[in-house]
């Protein structure tokens, strides 16, 4: 999986968008880092609800999203 940088919405985070993510498909998911924090959106709703996750579950969650 690569990450490629979404168009932004204006906002001040850098939202990575996954490569396996399209504008007309199912999966569409952007991350962003703070401090701190991973956050996690579908890049269909950019102002819905988000994810918030430590850096430790977000790494420990990789390696199942790429077997899935």
């Amino acid at each position: 999986m690569t990450f490629k940088p979404s168009g932004g919405a204006g906002t001040e985070l850098e939202w990575i968008k996954s490569s396996h993510s399209s504008d007309d498909g199912p999966s569409c998911v952007e991350v962003a880092a703070i401090p701190d924090h991973i956050l996690v959106r579908d890049s269909k709703t950019p102002t819905g609800p988000r994810l918030t996750l430590a850096p430790a579950t977000w790494t420990a969650f990789l390696p199942y999203a790429a077997r899935h």
